[in-house]
């Protein structure tokens, strides 16, 4: 079924493909990012996490931005940045800025300058957080050097003392106490130390210049027009699909003969000579004809044969009948008219509306049945028993029907003069 789609609808596959690649090319205007690139600033010294997450926060402030779109100097302002650029908290303290620009050059430069701001706003507010914090600090560094000094000096003494050479229960009680005081002062000495790096959490270190960017990021223009017609492609060929799993008209013999009442005679390959459309869209995607009409490999001459129709007249009774056939319906009317002129006078043809049938009364009273042609695939169940109800109201009863199977043939005999229904029937009458 897929290849039928393909082979019957393939200009209107190209034609939704074509729209759909532009449809992705318009789309990249919004959609594709352009080029991007990231720089790196390290933030030295022992962090919290939240801390990080508020230092990632001031790398987008507007003061940061502000500052980086002035020295930019490219007509942007810091809102207009505030899109291009996002940033994100990395593995070992390090604040990583992300942005996006028109072209490698200035997605480059606007990383660099947005981390220096980023540093230089963020080092200026540490320093101005006030001397509070500073005097604080102080205060802290110089009580732990005298708890330092004080240890130092209860050392010494306990030193002069266990050197007597004197090993007494109290010179190893005092020996153990030594321990106890070095093990302090190695304690003071860790604290102070972890005082005087937390004075330089300030420190902040560019991670060298960010990447010039080699190529636009994803997704790019031509790969949104290829998306797009891939998209477009795959809509087009499952809605074809779509469209004849929920077809609900008839294409099996014995629901057509239920539908109209009476029996399937013959089943007969009639060759598709739908005419064409007229409009704009038939004339370009030649999209007007079933696609589902299937391909057989013989000639055309060899499905139009008048064999197969005089052995179902053969078969019919000796009585005049009504060939009735559906309005729309080319091949069951091509194949109910060369039934009519090879049974001569017998049979006289006729066609109905599918959706409010009415069969008019004939010039001929003796009409005694109606024998129904109809095309393969064609009418829904309902269509059909509104001719079966028409042939009953009618008081005429349906003998039997006759269906069509419209096919389109692959080969075509060299030489052999194109011959239509009217020259066929004219040749047979």
């Amino acid at each position: 079924m897929i290849g039928q789609v393909l082979r019957g609808r393939w200009r209107t596959l190209v034609v939704l493909a074509v729209l759909g690649a532009l449809v992705g090319a318009g789309s990249s205007v919004i959609l594709s990012p352009g080029y991007r690139t990231t720089s790196s600033v390290l933030l030295q010294g022992p962090r919290e996490a939240d801390e990080l997450l508020t230092q990632a926060e001031v790398a987008t402030s507007s003061v940061v931005l502000d500052r980086a779109a002035a020295v930019l100097g490219d007509g942007e302002t810091g809102a207009d940045l505030r899109d291009k650029v996002a940033t994100s908290v990395a593995q070992g303290n390090v604040i990583t800025i992300e942005t996006t620009g028109d072209t490698a050059e200035q997605t480059q430069r606007m990383a660099d300058q947005l981390a220096q701001e980023f540093v230089k706003y963020s080092t200026q507010i540490i320093a101005g957080s006030g001397d509070a914090a500073v005097q604080l600090a102080q205060e802290r560094r110089e009580t732990l050097r005298q708890q330092v000094a004080q240890t130092n000096q209860r050392i010494s003494e306990l030193s002069a003392k266990v050197n007597e050479g004197k090993t007494t229960v109290e010179s190893v009680q005092l020996r153990t106490e030594l321990q106890g005081l070095r093990s302090s002062i190695e304690s003071a000495m860790s604290s102070l130390n972890a005082a005087d790096t937390a004075s330089g959490l300030g420190n902040m270190v560019v991670l060298g210049s960010a990447e010039l960017p080699s190529a636009a990021a994803a997704p790019t223009l031509p790969q949104l027009a290829l998306g797009g017609a891939a998209l477009f492609f795959l809509i087009g060929l499952f809605g074809h699909l779509f469209t004849a799993r929920t077809d609900r008209r008839l294409r099996d013999e014995e629901e057509i003969g239920a539908a109209l009442g009476g029996p399937v005679l013959a089943t007969f390959d009639v060759v598709d000579e739908q005419p064409a459309g007229t409009g704009l869209r038939a004339k370009l995607l030649r999209d007007d004809k079933p696609w589902n009409t299937p391909r057989v490999d013989v000639f055309a001459d060899e499905i139009d044969s008048d064999v197969q129709y005089r052995r179902l007249i053969s078969r019919l009774p000796h009585r005049r009948l009504l060939v009735l056939t559906a309005d729309g319906d080319h091949a069951g009317q091509a194949a109910a008219r060369r039934i009519a002129g090879l049974a001569d006078r017998w049979f006289t043809p006729a066609t109905v509306s599918p959706v409010r049938p009415v069969i008019e009364d004939t010039e001929n009273s003796a009409v005694e049945g109606v024998l129904v042609v109809t095309s393969l695939g064609s009418r829904p169940a309902w269509e059909l028993v509104g001719i079966a109800e028409a042939c009953a109201d009618a008081g005429l009863a349906v003998v039997g029907a006759v269906l069509t199977r419209p096919v389109r043939p692959t080969r075509t005999r060299p030489g052999a003069p194109t011959r239509s229904h009217h020259e066929a029937l004219a040749g047979t009458a």
